[in-house]
């Protein structure tokens, strides 16, 4: 045998040699699958721990080795508590920048993507991540896409997926279709370039149909979900409650329908706004004169060259076109001008707005622009509270003079703010929430309105332009039909790319595939294949379920496994997806709840977002000069010590600098450790309750601070403690007792248990020096003894005037009188005090006595 044999006990070397540790314990586990969880008789209570898996696109980095450790560090708490864990991992493998990297180096993404699933996977082996490596899966092996395929036809068939034609964010560099929610200030989240607008035929799913169960469901993750996840879902889902309002459009048949929150302010219309890029201000133009067709093409094209954020700023110049068509307000009957303009969206309601100019600031804006009339409606000045007295024609009058002070035209400035109703009619005199109300029981009894609500979210877009992605199984006929591939027939495959130009055009590559797009139906009828592809996000909406067996080839996933398994105890990962990935996760799980596949529905129980690890206080990146490799921290320090410097840098929601951590410091403590474990010489079965008592104590406090720790995710906390321990121990052994102290084995066992949350192979070391088989991963965290908890003295402060003087060293079941008496009488006190009255004695026994004094 060489030195570096695997099979070569480490206790003949002299020094710890990390290295070789891992090398000996990576064989091992290698052969022995501790953390698989294929074992169908295992009796013990189970726990989801899930990563959120990562993208391919190299090597793992420096913010992988954190999320994956906090990862791991709580799906190895829990199997030490005595669970059977589930912790899978896999790889998001379809997307844009395998597509471009293969385009850069003219290959297949086949081969970018699966060189670098298997850099990663060798890392996280590496990384000493306790994954159960017979899980593993990658979203775009067909073994997995056919179950997205499986997925997309159930909605069709609960009318949950629909293709129509519609303005969509379009990303030029791209050259593909974004969802709303991949949109980052305007430009594409992936390349950060600027996003217009294009009008395509695209495929949807009907996510705004579960908008109330998504936002209201939020109610059941308080406190179990970070707060900022959950405040971003609440605003990105926007539920707005007012009232649909039908304007009568003079020379249409159809009424338009407005939504507003503020259906009380309905006497303040003035005009109507339809967005430019509707089809309702098409239809408006195409029915008005050749002149304000001419104008409203030109304008139309100069509103398609911003984007949405361009167009919301409260500080751009208003811009319009008047489209000579008039709207009849259904509660006065005066006649609206409708203007087209670009501070209204499409999207938003039904795409048009009563314009109310005194009390909405974009509103005053264009009215002071066009010239538009103005009129208040709301005495902001007037109370909101309190019974009003019976309204008479004088007060009505006085009011009006009133309002008149109330001058928006003269301010520029909108009238905001609760008030009471002026110039409105029946609503006079009413406060905000009674005249909305009254004013809907109105509508309501005219048929021109009812109370409703709106969202801010919108469907989910799901079609993308590009080669590599879940292929949407679709066909389409001559006359524009739509054909379900049969379950029986999927996955509907990606043809190889030998051919195909994956160059990015705005049309799918796929659709150049002759021989894989045309077919047909069983009858013979020709059809085509749809040519797009399915967003990424569908792949990841729904993965945590295809992890109960991956190698099940007969359906997305078993029922009875889900109702085993699922939800997820603990879903860890970066804020980044608090939006995207969480919320279409949350979407699915509710769809397949409703088709009986689930019953539950909520996929993640609780949430925990980890920091990122930066350097010198700026984000990584080969441009600043402060790119940290993984690899080479590895191969410096060991993986070990990584994985402890990642837990004691502080909370893992905080960011993590690396410029002011210690990975060396890490590797030396942990050396110390390991040879304690070499030094105990006293036997596995030793009576614990003969060893030392000082030192039994420090371990049995311990191991009752740390499941509430760890399970608080306070891991530096628990670092520290064990740092102390250590200290102890050492201190036992070269100053105490010694190395055969039954106290000393005990307390080295427990910091080996649960330093295998943090540095494993260390940890697995140190378990069979000190003479055990079994894995120290399984070894289960002890119950403390609580008559070693109970203090035998207490440290009490003694303070005079607020500031410490003296301590004492007392019993913790000192009475109130005895430890003033003490307090009293010690050294410092009695300096303190001096010649000085004493007015006041604080006794917080047995902790505290603070002596007041004046003089």
């Amino acid at each position: 045998m060489t030195e570096h044999d695997s099979d070569t006990p480490t206790d003949e070397a002299a020094e710890y040699d990390i290295a070789r540790i891992q090398e000996r314990w990576m064989a091992r586990w290698e052969q022995t699958r501790p953390f698989a969880t294929d074992d169908p008789s295992d009796t013990r209570p189970r726990k989801y721990v899930l990563d959120m898996f990562p993208y391919p696109s190299g090597d793992l980095h420096m913010g992988h080795a954190e999320a994956y450790t906090f990862g791991d560090i709580i799906a190895r708490y829990w199997r030490q508590q005595g669970f059977n864990v589930l912790h899978p991992i896999g790889w998001d493998s379809f997307g844009l920048p395998a597509e471009n990297a293969a385009i850069k180096r003219g290959t297949d993404p086949r081969e970018w993507t699966y060189a670098n699933i298997d850099q990663q996977l060798a890392s996280m082996k590496r990384l000493a991540a306790s994954f159960d490596w017979d899980r593993v899966l990658r979203t775009s092996d067909p073994e997995y896409y056919t179950w997205n395929q499986w997925l997309f036809l159930k909605l069709y068939e609960k009318g949950l997926a629909y293709r129509k034609a519609s303005w969509v964010n379009w990303c030029p560099h791209d050259q593909t279709v974004l969802a709303n929610e991949q949109v980052v200030d305007g430009r594409c989240e992936r390349c950060d370039n600027l996003v217009t607008k294009k009008k395509l035929t695209q495929w949807y799913f009907k996510i705004t149909d579960y908008a109330d169960r998504l936002l209201d469901d939020l109610n059941q993750l308080e406190g179990s979900w970070p707060s900022k996840v959950i405040t971003m879902q609440r605003n990105w889902i926007g539920r707005s409650t007012g009232a649909d309002v039908d304007f009568v459009i003079e020379g249409r048949d159809e009424p338009v329908t407005v939504f507003t929150t503020r259906p009380d302010t309905l006497f303040g219309a003035t005009f109507m706004v339809v967005a430019p890029d509707s089809e309702l201000a098409a239809e408006l133009a195409a029915g008005s004169t050749p002149e304000v067709q001419q104008a409203f093409a030109g304008y139309l094209a100069e509103v398609q060259r911003s984007n949405e954020i361009e167009r919301q700023d409260t500080t751009r110049e208003k811009t319009g076109v008047f489209l000579d068509r008039f709207a009849i307000n259904p509660v006065n009957g005066e006649r609206l001008p409708i203007w087209a303009a670009d501070y209204v969206l499409a999207d938003y309601g039904h795409g048009a707005i009563m314009a109310v100019p005194a009390h909405d600031q974009r509103d005053l804006d264009f009215a002071l622009k066009f010239d538009l009339p103005v009129r208040v409606v709301v005495d902001t000045n007037a109370p909101v509270t309190g019974a009003l007295p019976v309204i008479t024609e004088e007060m009505l009058d006085a009011g009006a003079a009133e309002a008149a002070e109330l001058d928006p035209v003269g301010t520029g400035t909108a009238l905001s703010g609760d008030g009471r109703m002026i110039n409105s009619g029946p609503l006079d005199g009413l406060s905000k929430a009674n005249a909305i109300t009254r004013v809907i029981e109105l509508l309501e009894g005219a048929g021109t309105g009812r109370a409703a609500k709106t969202f801010r979210l919108r469907d989910w877009l799901i079609s993308r332009q590009r080669y590599w992605g879940t292929p949407i199984p679709i066909l389409h006929d001559a006359e524009g039909g739509e054909h379900p591939v049969p379950e029986d027939q999927l996955p509907v495959v990606l043809p190889p790319t030998d051919g195909l130009d994956l160059q990015p055009k705005g049309t799918s590559p796929l659709g150049a595939a002759v021989d894989w797009v045309s077919t047909t139906l069983p009858d013979g009828t020709p059809v085509t294949r749809d040519p797009d592809t399915m967003d990424t996000f569908v792949d990841s909406s729904w993965y945590f379920l295809r992890f109960l067996d991956p190698n099940d080839d007969t359906q997305a996933f078993d029922p009875a496994e889900a109702e085993k398994w699922a939800p997820v105890d603990q879903y860890v990962g970066g804020v980044t997806h608090a939006i995207l990935h969480l919320l279409y996760a949350r979407f699915i799980t509710k769809v397949l709840f409703d088709l009986g596949y689930l019953t539950f529905t909520e996929p993640f129980t609780a949430l925990l977002n980890q920091g990122m690890v930066i350097m010198n206080g700026s984000a990584m990146s080969k441009s600043r000069g402060n790119l940290v490799r993984l690899s080479d921290q590895l191969d410096e320090h060991g993986s070990d010590a990584v994985r402890l410097t990642m837990a004691f840098a502080g909370p893992p929601e905080d960011d993590i600098d690396w410029a002011d951590v210690s990975p060396t410091g890490s590797a030396k403590f942990l050396a110390r450790a390991w040879r304690i474990s070499g030094e105990v010489t006293s036997s596995p079965d030793v009576e614990w309750k003969t060893g030392d008592v000082a030192l039994r104590r420090q371990t049995h406090h311990l191991l009752a601070e740390a499941p509430g720790l760890v399970e608080a995710f306070k891991f530096n906390v628990v670092v520290a403690r064990l740092m102390e321990l250590v200290n102890a121990i050492r201190k036992t052994i070269d100053t105490g007792p010694g190395a055969g102290d039954a106290a000393v084995r005990e307390a080295i066992e427990v910091v080996a248990v649960l330093l295998s949350l943090f540095a494993p192979y260390t940890a697995a070391d140190m378990w069979e020096r000190l003479g055990y088989e079994s894995e120290v991963a399984f070894a289960g965290l002890r119950k403390p003894d609580a008559t070693l908890l109970v203090e035998d003295s207490v440290t009490a402060i003694v303070q005079v005037d607020g500031k410490v003087r003296d301590k004492l060293e007392v019993s913790p079941t000192i009475s109130a009188d005895e430890l003033e008496a003490l307090a009293r009488a010690t050294a410092g006190a009695v300096r303190a005090v001096g010649d000085r009255e004493i007015v006041n004695v604080i006794v917080r026994a047995p902790r505290l006595v603070n002596i007041a004094t004046r003089g």
